[in-house]
């Protein structure tokens, strides 16, 4: 404990010595940078698979600290072999997420994304009662009619990477449209529907299959990519079998086949409002005419 008390105290002395003594525009300027760009980090962080890069790394810098502290010294000496060869790895794997945040980067408006000035869509809810039965509608009727569908309604984590596979729609939800989309031999039919924010931003998506040697046999491509896409997101997808007519859902690695309407109901319900964005609904609205649009839609 004394080490590590001694780190920090000679961390804090050369702070000391680095910080200006006089305190000008510039360094406010700084500040600001930092600020941004801190923010900007952990909203990537936070909306992509580096989440859980972020709470590996935390375990390994405690189990650091507790090495440190207990002086051990052949684990600490290991680790300083393979820093190197860890960021590298690190870098490799997550190369798309990398890639994906320098080009959303380079297409954001900074002023408007730290104003958000246009708040027309509804941030409380990812998904309202109309889109729910819009969904729910258009699974069982295409059910009746065994054709088959994959549709991923994505929560925190935004699936931009698999978004950009398929062909960008940005549309209403509604059942005719989706029934639509998956009709045998239309061009859009094939791969996932991607739904954010009531909205469907993507058809034809391509999503990893899962490795799962647990899961059943009978359960098809579509089934599997479901799971697959649960496994590396928070996003809930519905699956409908073109075999079989039944209606699954899958979510968090794990597959509901053959559910009624009221458990995908429920299912729909339970990811349905966004909870960290409560508190900020109503700030800084400026209605730019899509938010009513939308709703002249749904009546």
């Amino acid at each position: 404990m004394q080490t590590i008390m001694d780190y920090l105290a000679a961390v804090l002395a050369r702070a000391r010595m680095v910080l200006p003594v006089s305190f000008g525009v510039i360094d406010i300027v700084e500040i600001c940078l930092i600020a941004v760009f801190v923010y900007y980090m952990m909203l990537w962080v936070k909306n992509t698979r580096a989440y859980m890069l972020l709470k590996g790394i935390v375990f390994v810098v405690l189990f650091l600290l507790v090495a440190e502290l207990f002086h051990m010294n052949t684990i600490l000496w290991i680790f300083s072999q393979l820093s190197v060869v860890l960021i590298t790895g690190i870098l490799v794997i997550f190369q798309p997420e990398l890639r994906s945040m320098l080009e959303q980067l380079g297409e954001k408006k900074i002023i408007t994304n730290v104003i958000p000035f246009d708040s027309s869509r509804d941030v409380e809810e990812r998904l309202n009662d109309r889109t729910i039965g819009e969904l729910i509608h258009a699974a069982y009727a295409m059910g009746e009619v065994k054709t088959g569908a994959l549709i991923v309604v994505e929560q925190k984590i935004i699936l931009k990477e698999y978004e950009k596979t398929g062909i960008p729609l940005d549309s209403v939800v509604s059942s005719q449209l989706l029934i639509n989309i998956f009709e045998h031999n239309t061009p859009l039919h094939d791969g996932a529907v991607i739904v954010r924010d009531n909205r469907i931003v993507a058809a034809t998506c391509y999503l990893p299959l899962s490795d799962n040697l647990s899961l059943s046999k009978s359960l098809g491509t579509r089934h599997r990519a479901a799971v697959g896409i649960s496994e590396v997101s928070d996003a809930l997808t519905i699956v409908v079998s073109e075999e079989t007519g039944k209606i699954s859902y899958s979510m968090a690695g794990a597959i509901h086949t053959g559910v009624t309407p009221s458990q995908l109901r429920d299912a729909l319900n339970s990811i349905k409002r966004k909870p960290e964005q409560k508190e900020d609904a109503g700030k800084f609205k400026l209605w730019k005419g899509r938010g009513k649009n939308e709703e002249k839609a749904g009546k």
